[in-house]
């Protein structure tokens, strides 16, 4: 579940003003009763949770709710976290401990630190009575024991069914009234002090030095920001949840996988070449593992959307079902082995090479070389070895129409190499970058449609010949293939125009400079 807060700093002798202003008209502020809730936090002995913005703790004193829960942060604004909750006694639920995995990375969770809070609620509700937001007046105790070792005082702002514009009126109100709106900070950071306030053991992206990024400077951040999406799809992968963006953990981890791959490929002269090796192989040997999951997720949701193109002329919906229980179960199958790798030693170790990467990544010595110069020279082989044919490839613009899918699928591999090169120097190179990247996105799509409905089509047809004594079935997947067959030849007819559009020297003589 998303939570959406703002919080603020006030004084212990604040009041709280009326917030009715900031209510559409009718509504009214309903206050809550009153009530003492008690924390524990639980974190390693280096705080590498609360240092990473991530908590689980258990709390009591609060009716009607489970006392765990874990808190993650989400990809959008720092005031938004996912929060999964859990029933239990006080042992901790081993599978929240193991939902933390990838942040905690075998280190024991223990009592960090245990608080107070004595909190006046009011709910901020419209005139049917549906809850806007929700205003929590907190004042905080920080205890050892019996022991009050710290306490201060904040007000949080909870978005509920109401849009950010009302939460904007009830800071207006709060700041108005002496409330200092600063760096969102949980309680429990706060209370910890500065074992909290150390840099996370993962380093973030960050961005680039505005005057004269290097070369390595560029590479660095990118690896970043793919190590960083591959830790972000873990604990939703551990759920079998979709990302707070909707999209599946399996999907978003692989393509962290293949960016960081093709990135240490393609920027491999920047770097130490047998840290290079050592890290490709294991975001291939991830993203292996990821891949019969995910050609599932693709194969199910492709099944539905084919099955269904054309509602004047149905599937046998018991055949449809048939062929997407085949493709459950390959996916249950595919979820359990993929569980068995990120449960394994091997993950965990390459979960700590690569906080290793982003906290060192080593770089080579033309790494100081201007990024511009550099990098425009290293981005030019992936879109050659796309543009052109020769030593065995097809080029994209030479392919043939009739031509065979392996053919189509090499060019579409190339395609997304050569995208995520220029588009890890789009920012810098501006806008001819910027555009070639969007014009390769529109190719690789187009690429990637017509790779999916090819394998869709071989596989329509090994379901039906596993069993051919089911007419029906076979009925069906005649008429799938004829569909995805369909969808092949008309990708291949709008490709040479999507081609054209991104091979234009506006978009490429950058490259040949």
């Amino acid at each position: 579940m998303l939570e959406e807060e703002r919080k603020y700093e006030v004084d212990p002798e604040f009041h709280l003003p009326s917030l009715t202003d900031a209510l559409p008209k009718g509504g009214k502020v309903v206050p809550l009763p009153a009530k003492t809730l008690r924390a524990t936090y639980y974190d390693t002995d280096t705080a590498r949770l609360a240092r990473a913005g991530i908590s689980i703790r258990y709390r009591s004193g609060e009716k009607g709710k489970p006392p765990w829960t874990v808190k993650l942060p989400t990809s959008g604004a720092a005031e938004s976290r996912d929060e999964i909750t859990r029933d239990g006694s006080r042992t901790m639920p081993e599978d929240l401990v193991a939902l933390l995995t990838a942040y905690h990375r075998g280190a024991p969770l223990v009592p960090a630190v245990t608080i107070r809070t004595q909190r006046r609620a009011y709910e901020l509700r419209d005139r049917d009575g549906e809850v806007l937001a929700e205003v929590a007046d907190d004042t905080v105790s920080v205890l050892d024991g019996d022991e009050v070792t710290g306490a201060f005082r904040e007000v949080e702002v909870e978005r509920k069914a109401g849009r950010t514009k009302l939460l904007d009126k009830v800071e207006a109100i709060l700041v108005g009234a002496g409330a200092t709106r600063g760096a969102f900070l949980p309680k429990h950071a706060r209370a910890m002090g500065e074992r909290a306030a150390a840099p996370p053991d993962l380093v973030p992206p960050g961005t680039l030095p505005r005057d004269s990024p290097t070369a390595g400077d560029v590479v660095v951040v990118a690896l970043r920001k793919h190590i960083e999406k591959i830790f972000q799809s873990d604990p939703y992968l551990r759920l079998r949840s979709p990302m707070p963006d909707g999209d599946t953990p399996v999907h978003q981890m692989r393509v962290g996988c293949r960016r960081l791959r093709s990135d240490l490929r393609t920027f491999k002269p920047l770097l130490d070449p047998q840290w290079v090796d050592n890290l490709r192989a294991g975001a291939s040997w991830l993203a292996e593992a990821l891949g019969t999951a995910r050609d599932a997720e693709v194969l199910r949701e492709r099944l539905q959307r084919t099955a269904g193109i054309d509602p004047v002329a149905p599937l046998d919906p018991a055949a449809v079902a048939r062929f997407d229980a085949d493709l459950a179960a390959r996916h249950e199958d595919a979820l359990q082995t993929l569980e068995n790798v990120i449960n394994s030693e091997r993950y965990a170790t390459l979960l700590d090479v690569l906080v290793q990467a982003a906290r060192e990544p080593q770089l080579g010595p033309t790494a100081e070389e201007r990024a511009d110069v550099a990098l425009t020279r290293m981005v030019a082989k992936p879109w050659r070895q796309l543009s052109t044919t020769g030593r065995g490839r097809v080029g994209a613009g030479d392919l043939d129409v009739l031509g065979l899918d392996d053919d189509w699928h090499s060019v579409r591999i190339r395609a997304k190499r050569a995208r995520y090169a220029v588009e890890s120097v789009a920012k810098l190179v501006g806008g001819p970058a910027a555009a070639l990247g969007e014009s390769l996105t529109e190719v690789q799509e187009l690429l990637g449609e017509h790779q999916d409905a090819a394998i869709a089509a071989d596989t329509w047809l090994a379901i039906a010949r596993s069993d051919v004594d089911d007419h029906a079935l076979a009925v069906a997947a005649g008429r799938l293939v004829e569909r995805e067959r369909t969808a092949v030849r008309r990708a291949r007819e709008r490709f040479p125009a999507a081609w054209a559009a991104a091979n234009t020297p506006e978009h490429t003589e950058w490259l040949r400079s």
